[in-house]
């Protein structure tokens, strides 16, 4: 026994004489020691883990991001000011910012982020309560037929005496024995009663504090899952939006182009019956046209897919945003800066790193349940009521009953499974721990990944614009050329060729630069400081789950 209460106060275990406490005989005592040790809660307490170093990779000046050569002042430059929460508002697009006010409360998947924090809410409440007292109310009738062959055939033998009924004697008044008569019948009988019990363990070892800490860290969690969903659905919403207008736009040019094919037809075909040129030309000119014309059906079917999906994020049939989002629109351009605030920021805005501290939270307070069950728990309990074999005098104060006193459970002999318990706790707290960190390091690569593709993609981008300005000059040089008899007709056709994917892949690049930009918030984990539900819809959720 010694050898094992000081492995206990090695384990940093509170170690108590269970000798005293198994001979429970001054209660009054006991629940005065109860009090003064109601303060104490075995196990680790919570600490704020030490966050890995983000590395030098973060911008410190305007224009600085690591690996990249900027090659143009227009370029977007990231900078360490404060993040804008409602960064959306940066591509000064009103329709984008009107979709971004509608996703909070119209998605879905928000909306069951939603009801399982409300349900972590009514866990919590659950668990709370269970730190205070319990009193509850019962009442009962029994029709009763003892058995004669059970315990009371102990004190039979003779005698007559009929149990249970009016005329005979229940408690052993006749007889020569004085208990029961030697020979009675046993008969039915009526029991009422009525009465309250009350209940409370007193939380010692603090399990119930620890049940309640481990159970608010799991709200917070989900909490913080709701704004991390909320976070995902915003950047997914604005990625759709900005693919749907280079979608149009990529269309629009493709139109354009079919209009110079069409052209180049009617030029090759006027050629041709003039003599000028031969039937080649216009048999080139015709399968360039329905080249630009057969992409058509796959750029529309996209653009229709995007609407969809914009749609499915706010909660809506297929085709109900057609006649918002039909109309084309110029694609928005972005900011000339982008604030990505500090490091440190990003520790306490990122929703998933949040998450995952407030799971090692859970972890850890779990342990110390786990510690708890180490140790006695003690109840206090009571009842008080009233019970009658007669209905008339069930009211009587004769007819009181009550009990009240401690109760005491000290574990023995559990099968090791208190301590497998300890350790499956211990390592659930270092997988979490590990997890945390993961998060972390995962935030900074995901900045900065979002950083380098965003500045390659602006530096890809102006050189798309040289080029495909100088397209354009060569197709208009091979076109006039062409009419005056000086170069063929597939010269015009390379150009028309180089010029129409030069366009598409400015719009391409063009494209990428924004929705990066919207990688970039997202790996920032802005946008639902002001946009979440936090306010009105979290209160319901925390009101209708207590």
């Amino acid at each position: 026994m010694t050898e094992r209460i000081g492995q206990r106060k090695r384990q940093g275990f509170p170690v108590m004489n269970t000798q005293r406490l198994g001979g429970w005989r001054h209660a009054p005592g006991a629940v005065a020691l109860a009090a003064l040790l109601a303060g104490c809660a075995v196990g680790p307490n919570f600490k704020p883990p030490v966050a890995p170093s983000a590395g030098n990779f973060w911008p410190k000046t305007p224009g600085v991001t690591p690996g990249v050569t900027q090659a143009s002042a227009e370029i977007s430059h990231p900078t360490p000011n404060p993040v804008n929460p409602q960064w959306w508002t940066t591509f000064h697009d009103p329709e984008l910012t009107a979709l971004e006010q509608r996703l909070a409360g119209a998605n879905p998947d928000v909306a069951t982020a939603m009801a399982r924090f409300a349900e972590s809410r009514a866990q919590f409440s659950a668990t709370a309560a269970n730190a205070l007292p319990s009193l509850q109310a019962s009442g009962s009738y029994t029709r009763e037929l003892p058995s004669k062959k059970g315990v009371l055939s102990l004190f039979s033998g003779g005698g007559g005496a009929a149990f249970g009924s009016q005329g005979g004697v229940a408690g052993g008044s006749s007889g020569t024995s004085g208990a029961f008569p030697n020979q009675f019948q046993v008969n039915p009988f009526d029991l009422w009663q009525y009465g309250f019990d009350a209940s409370w363990e007193l939380d010692i070892w603090g399990q119930v504090r620890r049940q309640e800490e481990a159970a608010r860290a799991t709200a917070q969690a989900a909490a913080e899952m709701t704004r991390f969903t909320l976070v995902s659905a915003e950047a997914e919403l604005a990625r759709d939006y900005l693919d749907l207008r280079g979608t149009q736009r990529q269309i629009q040019i493709v139109r354009q182009d079919i209009g110079t094919f069409a052209h180049s037809v009617a030029l090759t075909s006027g050629r041709a019956r003039a003599g000028l040129s031969a039937n080649l030309d216009v048999a080139n000119a015709r399968a360039e046209l329905a080249a630009a014309q057969a992409q058509l059906p796959q750029l529309t079917a996209r653009e229709t897919e995007l609407r969809n999906a914009i749609a499915l994020l706010l909660g809506k049939p297929p085709g109900a945003m057609d006649a918002e989002l039909g109309t084309t629109q110029a694609l928005p351009p972005v900011p000339p800066s982008v604030p990505v605030g500090l490091p440190s920021d990003l520790l306490r805005r990122r929703p998933d790193i949040r998450e995952a501290e407030a799971n090692l939270h859970a972890a850890t307070a779990n342990v110390g349940v786990a510690v708890s069950n180490f140790f006695p728990q003690i109840s206090l309990t009571g009842s008080f009521g009233f019970q009658s074999l007669q209905l008339s005098t069930i009211g009587q104060w004769a007819a009181q009953q009550y009990g009240v006193g401690p109760t005491i459970t000290l574990p023995i002999f559990q099968g090791g499974r208190l301590r497998a318990e300890l350790r499956l706790s211990r390592a659930r707290q270092k997988e979490a721990a590990i997890a945390y960190r993961k998060t972390v390091l995962s935030a900074f690569h995901d900045v900065s990944n979002a950083l380098t593709d965003y500045a390659a993609e602006q530096a890809r981008r102006e050189r798309l614009q040289t080029q495909a300005a100088q397209d354009r000059i060569a197709f208009n040089l091979a076109t006039q050329r062409y009419r005056s008899g000086l170069s063929s007709f597939i010269d015009v056709l390379d150009a028309e060729r180089q010029d129409l994917q030069a366009q598409q892949d400015l719009v391409t690049s063009t494209t990428a630069v924004s929705t990066d930009l919207v990688a970039l918030y997202k790996a920032l984990g802005g946008g639902w400081e002001q946009a979440e539900p936090t306010g009105e819809k979290l209160a319901q959720a925390s009101n209708g789950a207590g």
